[in-house]
């Protein structure tokens, strides 16, 4: 049965849903005068969460979907840090007083290609700005091919308490296919490095769908990446976009998997670390069963953003730098996502927010029902404000029903266990915008 699921679903085209609406839907008549207007009405009582993106690294690999550009010159990237800077200075403007935060998340792109220096230089400016809460998490993207000892050192000096690395593969033949070279000498010198160091929460990203990849190579992986002992792992079916993404396009189409062998290494994968004790987290996350996220999970207190799977319930994140977006009470912005234009709107002393979405009453409620069928695998209608009994997605649920990805029980909708693998298919059922060029998004499986 499943077999044919994945073959009739499978590829099917459906958002990723880390927001809702997704980023696709921004207009450019929400811009910069909203995003003051939000700023502005910011109630500074609750703490907030923090982004930073740095949309450069040393090397471009191929599969990378990701807003970035390769770096050659250290004067590049010192006037990025310095347009970050001076952006943090604009938002304060438009605060009505200091912020308080409880995430600060680096990502990119190598955000570690600011340095140990760079990076406790936008430091000091945001703590003019702002104050953070007792422990709060401080997590950082890392390319383990460019760890060392000093830069873990300065890491764990500016309260870094949470380092990303980006593995994806670690089977030789994918290394070269998708141009990203790290033996598991070089991933596992980094975590031991950092672990020295005093970073203990690790986290590793990989990848199914890869160019050559294969079930005993996806195995194989697993068993090293495990041996690591990470507190997290997020395994992320590749996004093949080679119109939107210039680097894809050398990378080998005929070398990727089909979807029914991106299902099964999908599924080899998530039984590989439960094997190993792991706790499965939503679609394609996976931690310690002390982690906080598997904590989150297991108490219905997981929430999903940008960066995937969170235990983070901060409602406004506050984002910096080129193509960053933010999420306030009242709807989302994004920063221009050319870095050329988001440095002159800086330099201009303007605001880079170049589009954004106001949030109605309805997209609220269509918002809380994805996320809660992405976390919880399950929404009860019924505990929703609004007045819309969604009787057209209800009818439009009934093919998946059919087919036991789904269970309605009065007003409760449930994915079930086979289903789990198709969830964005029963969320997009709730989504109003999407019957509009399915092309943007990536396959189901």
């Amino acid at each position: 049965m499943i077999d044919d699921l994945v073959r009739r679903y499978g590829g099917l085209p459906v958002p990723r849903y880390t927001s809702y609406p997704t980023a696709a839907e921004f207009v450019a008549a929400v811009g910069a005068t909203e995003y003051e207007a939000w700023l502005h009405r910011l109630d500074l009582r609750d703490s907030v969460s923090v982004y930073f993106h740095v949309p450069y690294c040393r090397q471009l690999c191929l599969y990378c979907g990701c807003h970035t550009k390769v770096a050659h010159r250290d004067d590049v990237v010192q006037r990025y840090r310095e347009a970050l800077e001076a952006e943090i200075a604009l938002v304060a403007g438009h605060l009505p007083g200091p912020l308080k935060i409880a995430r600060l998340h680096w990502g990119g792109g190598t955000p570690s290609i600011l340095g140990a220096e760079g990076l406790a230089s936008v430091l000091d400016i945001l703590s003019r700005h702002a104050s953070f809460e007792e422990n709060f998490e401080h997590a950082i993207e890392l390319d383990p091919r460019f760890v060392d000892r000093a830069l873990a050192r300065g890491l764990s000096a500016i309260g870094i308490n949470r380092a990303s690395l980006g593995v994806q593969d670690l089977d030789d033949d994918v290394q070269v296919a998708i141009g990203r070279i790290q033996p598991f000498d070089i991933v596992n010198e980094a975590a031991a490095t950092l672990r020295t160091a005093g970073i203990e929460r690790l986290n590793i990203d990989l990848m199914y769908g890869l160019p050559h990849q294969s079930v005993a190579s996806i195995r194989a992986t697993c068993a090293k990446v495990s041996s690591l002992k990470p507190n997290r792992i997020a395994c992320y079916g590749y996004a093949h976009m080679p119109q939107r993404k210039a680097n894809q396009r050398l990378i080998d189409e005929t070398a990727l998997p089909d979807f029914d062998e991106r299902f099964r290494q999908a599924r080899v994968v998530a039984e590989a670390f439960m094997r190993n004790g792991y706790t499965a987290i939503g679609l394609d996350h996976f931690a310690r069963p002390d982690d906080p996220l598997a904590l989150a999970s297991g108490s219905g207190r997981l929430h999903r953003n940008f960066q995937g799977y969170t235990d983070d319930d901060r409602s406004t994140l506050i984002a910096f730098g080129a193509s960053a977006i933010s999420q306030l009470a009242d709807g989302y912005v994004q920063n221009a996502t050319d870095i050329g234009t988001y440095l002159r709107c800086i330099a201009e002393k303007r605001l880079a927010t170049v589009r954004g979405y106001r949030l109605t009453l309805d997209d609220r409620a269509r918002g809380a029902i994805i996320e809660s069928l992405m976390c919880n695998f399950r929404v009860d209608l019924s505990t929703l404000s609004g007045q819309d009994n969604y009787a057209d997605e209800l009818a439009l649920l009934r093919p998946l029903v059919s087919d036991g990805i789904v269970t309605l029980n009065n007003h409760t909708i449930s994915i079930t266990e086979i289903g789990r693998p198709f969830v964005r298919l029963a969320a997009a059922v709730f989504d109003q915008f999407r019957a509009e060029d399915i092309s943007r998004f990536s396959s189901a499986i």
